[in-house]
């Protein structure tokens, strides 16, 4: 136990120990206090010192004081940064210490003063920035305005000096060129001196310093107009002096090609080896004069025109120009001089050609006389073309003779001729074509005599066949005659044809019987005798013959009473079929063609239970039942034809009754929602209440349904087009493009009513799609056992493998689509600017063009497995997505050519930016939506 003593010394320890800790908190606090007055202080100071220097009017040098300022007050950042980081470290030594009722004054104090940091460090990095800023603006202003007026003094001197004359008219363009290239140069500097003003205006608005103000620009200003006036001006007068001399170089052009035309037409007068008169050359002569007196008058202009050109040219250029008039007077001078001497020499000749001409005239007109009577004696020869009748022959016999008598008489014409031949032989000109115009005539008259003798011996040999050919004909006509009797089941129409050709051998043997004076001037009495008694034995075995095809033809005409008709009832059917296969404009046309289908069915039906009654008929002649069984034959097939046409109408009727539903339905839609929808878009958008966003969300829901009905809309009108006529595709193509036109301004009022309601575009979720058309392939009806066939069941098993294998392969389908548009998307994306881009870019699109026909066989295998019974929404979706895809693909690579490697990237991406053909992405969301 312990003592009092004890105690005492205990509660003394203890006093001293609390005394000396309040003490060191107290020190503790005092050090936080002190230290947080010190950084206080130092910011103010520093916030002062900005305040001060936070300015950029003034002038240059004022403003490179402040930022020097501004950069020593940032030096001082750190300092401020140690300040703080020494606060933080005495408030943590204190609220170790003190007490909780005293903590919430030093927190307080640390956040005030962390605050006041916070805004001095802010204030420091924008006030040297803002400064900084403008001075180096300021800078860069000089910097251009230096390299605008070093400019302004360099073209001052280029154009100072005048124009310098110039040797000829290549010179003086090329001098015209450069002066041109210093305009383009002068007005290319506008865009720099707009810039220039546009930086001195927006300084001026920042520092207010007069060496940008507004006087400063005017003079910027007038010094460039100065410029470009001096430039203009050089680049007028030098077209107006370039334009003359090329005025007059084109004028002396043009003298020089007359010049020489007329030249050659002179020498073509004077060479001896021309083929025109004296008379034609004379009178060539004298238009040649006219031309070389208005010749002069071109060269004097030409000299007036030289005068004003040699102004504006150097002395040496003005020598050449007059050197090249003289020599073109000289050219001139020496042209009359050549013309004179050739008009005297023509005068001589042409009395001598006078003569000679006139004994030529005369010859070559008997000549002529002669040509023409033996022409008309050969034409009046002519056989003509294909076979000729024992008339003609006879005919032609008697020209022939008449043709030799009338010869015999022209041979003196013919020695006359000769002998006018033989005077113009003393001309000195040249007579060959009139020797061979002589020659020619006597050859035509020798042909013309050697062909009428030939023509006479054939025509006696002819007529001596003709008269012999009847009997050999009737001879090679009997036993075919003869084999057709003797058939147990002769043809009608055989029967006939031998009848006609026994009447026609019966007019032949008439006729050769009434010839006989003719056959006795021929054949002679002797055999002319003979040859008619042949003729009359020939004629009654012919009347014999005919009499028994006459029995033959009594026995068949009972059957063809009853065949006849139900061959012609079939032809006019077969013909209204033929009469049905075209094409009908409208379906009003389609319906009624499909009734007339259908009347010429119950025609064709009532036709064969006629055939059927006439084949009794004729079960023991086997002709008549072959003949019976090709037209039952051909019923038939004109029976499956018409029962396909039937077909094929209701087909097209179908189709386009389906087409009309569809787009009035559409049509009808738009114009309800067009007008529906319409108010909205001048509607605030700040005004709108619930229901009005409710329905235009609705509507918005809607909108890519119908779009999808659009394309099957477009895809029936397809088909109708098809099967209709020219007028009813144009009427159709017409529906369609004024569909498509109304549907145009409802997808833009959709983007306008999007960005005026701010909402966002509903997007189809594809694989929500599929999963939906899963469930409604799979799932399909519900059935009770109880009702179902166990063949039907077993049909709806293999239905549903069916349909399974078709999802399966829509999917993969779809996720190979999907693979190959992200790698398009990705190479259409990427930059190219450089030639080797370009080329891996290339070689990328052409890797996926080589992977497009695996594509179509897998999306041919997906059509090929889809149910028929089904119409799947997702297929058509996805069919799309793989047209788009392959247009996409191959319009990329068509703007891929060589000219865009030279081609900058920035306005490569502008250009694709704006062109909608050559976004996959966006076409892509565009499609979905």
């Amino acid at each position: 136990m312990k003592s009092p003593q004890t105690f005492t010394y205990l509660f003394l320890q203890n006093s001293q120990d609390f005394a000396s800790s309040n003490a060191m908190t107290q020190q503790l606090q005092d050090e936080f206090d002190s230290s947080v007055e010190n950084a206080e202080a130092w910011m103010k100071a520093i916030q002062e010192r900005l305040s001060i220097n936070d300015n950029t009017k003034g002038p240059r040098s004022a403003l490179e004081a402040r930022l020097r300022e501004t950069e020593k007050i940032r030096a001082l950042e750190p300092e401020g940064s140690l300040k703080i980081d020494l606060i933080l470290v005495k408030a943590d030594a204190a609220l170790r210490s003190i007490s909780e009722d005293k903590k919430h004054e030093i927190l307080s104090k640390l956040k005030d003063i962390k605050a006041l940091w916070e805004e001095t460090a802010i204030y420091i990095t924008h006030c040297h920035s803002r400064i900084e800023w403008v001075w180096l603006h300021w800078n860069e202003y000089l910097k251009a305005q230096d390299e605008f007026y070093t400019w302004i003094h360099n073209m001052s001197v280029t154009l100072e000096p005048d124009i310098e004359l110039q040797l000829g008219l290549k010179e003086k363009q090329w001098q015209l060129s450069h002066a041109q290239v210093l305009l383009n140069d002068v007005l290319n500097q506008s865009v720099l001196l707009e810039r220039l003003l546009e930086e001195a205006a927006s300084l001026f608005s920042r520092i207010g310093d007069s060496s940008v103000d507004e006087d400063v620009q005017k003079k910027m200003k007038v010094e460039y107009e100065k410029i470009r006036e001096q430039a203009e001006n050089r680049v007028n007068l030098l077209k107006k002096i370039t334009k003359e001399h090329e005025q007059y170089s084109a004028n002396v052009g043009q003298f020089q090609s007359w010049l020489n035309g007329v030249t050659e037409r002179l020498n073509s007068c004077i060479g001896e080896a021309t083929e025109s008169s004296a008379k034609d050359k004379l009178k060539a002569l004298k238009e040649i004069a006219k031309n070389i007196r208005s010749g002069g008058k071109k060269l004097d202009q030409l000299e007036d025109e030289c005068t004003n050109v040699i102004e504006n040219t150097s002395p040496l250029g003005a020598e050449r120009m007059k050197d090249e008039l003289e020599m073109l007077r000289k050219a001139l001078e020496k042209l009359k001089l050549l013309h004179s001497e050739e008009e005297k020499r023509l005068l001589k000749i042409q009395e001598s050609e006078s003569a000679y001409e006139s004994q030529a005239r005369q010859l070559e007109a008997d000549i002529k006389v002669l040509r023409k009577y033996l022409q008309k004696l050969e034409n009046h020869l002519e056989p003509g073309e294909g076979e000729k009748t024992e008339d003609e022959f006879v005919t032609l016999w008697r020209k022939c003779n008449a043709t030799r008598a009338a010869l015999a008489a022209e041979e003196s014409n013919v020695e006359r001729l000769k002998a006018q031949l033989k005077e113009l032989l003393q001309f000195s000109q040249d007579v060959h074509p009139h020797t061979e115009s002589v020659v020619s005539a006597i050859q035509q008259y020798q042909s013309v005599r050697g062909k009428t003798s030939k023509m006479s011996t054939d025509t006696e040999t002819e007529l001596r066949r003709l008269f012999q050919n009847p009997l050999l004909d009737f001879e090679r006509w009997k036993p075919s005659v003869q084999m057709l009797l003797e058939t147990p089941e002769p043809a009608l129409t055989h029967i006939e044809a031998a009848l006609a050709e026994s009447s026609r051998f019966k007019e032949k043997f008439m006729t050769l019987q009434l010839k006989k004076d003719l056959l006795n001037n021929v054949l002679g009495e002797e055999k002319a005798k003979t040859f008619l008694q042949e003729v009359a034995e020939a004629s009654k075995k012919r009347e014999i013959i005919h009499e028994s095809l006459m029995q033959s033809k009594r026995t068949i005409q009972h059957f063809d009473a009853g065949f006849a008709p139900l061959q012609k009832k079939l032809s006019a059917i077969r013909a209204k079929l033929d009469l049905e296969k075209e094409l009908k404009p409208d379906i009003l046309g389609k319906k009624t063609q499909l009734q007339r289908l259908q009347m010429i069915q119950d025609d064709l039906a009532e036709l064969v239970t006629q055939m059927e009654e006439v084949e009794k008929l004729v079960q023991s002649n086997t002709t008549h039942k072959h003949e019976m069984n090709q037209l039952s034959s051909d019923s038939q097939a004109l029976k499956i034809a018409l029962k396909m046409m039937i077909q094929q109408s209701e087909e097209c009727i179908q189709k386009h009754c389906a087409y009309k539903d569809k787009l009035s339905d559409l049509q009808q839609w738009i114009k309800l929602t067009t007008e529906t929808f319409e108010p909205y878009q001048g509607a605030e958008g700040d005004q709108n209440n619930e229901g009005q966003v409710a329905d235009l969300k609705r509507w918005l829901a809607e909108l890519p349904d119908k779009e999808m009905q659009l394309c099957l809309v477009k895809a029936s009108g397809k088909l109708v087009m098809e099967n209709s006529s020219p007028e009813e595709t144009a009427h159709v193509q017409t529906e369609l493009d004024q569909l498509e036109e109304s549907w145009r301004p409802l997808k833009e009022m959709e983007t306008r009513l999007l960005k005026k309601w701010q909402l966002s575009k509903p997007v189809i979720d594809s694989k929500k799609k599929i999963e939906f058309a899963d469930r409604r392939w799979i799932s399909g009806p519900v059935f009770h056992h109880s009702d179902v066939d166990p063949n039907h069941k077993q049909e709806g098993i293999e239905e549903g493998q069916h349909t399974s294998s078709h999802l399966k392969l829509l999917h993969e389908f779809e996720e190979w689509l999907q693979g190959e548009k992200k790698k398009l998307t990705k190479i259409l994306d990427a930059a190219s600017s450089s030639t080797e881009e370009i080329k891996t870019r290339k070689s990328k699109l052409e890797e996926l063009q080589s992977r497009v026909p695996d594509g179509q066989r897998l999306f041919e295998d997906l059509l090929h497995n889809q149910p028929v019974t089904e119409y799947s929404e997702d297929l058509e979706d996805l069919r799309y997505q793989w047209m788009l895809y392959k247009s996409i693909l191959k319009e990329s690579m068509s703007t891929l050519s060589p000219g865009t490697s030279e081609e900058p990237d920035r306005f490569r991406k502008k250009r694709l930016r704006n062109s909608p053909g050559l976004s996959l992405k966006d076409l892509g969301v565009k499609c979905l939506k």
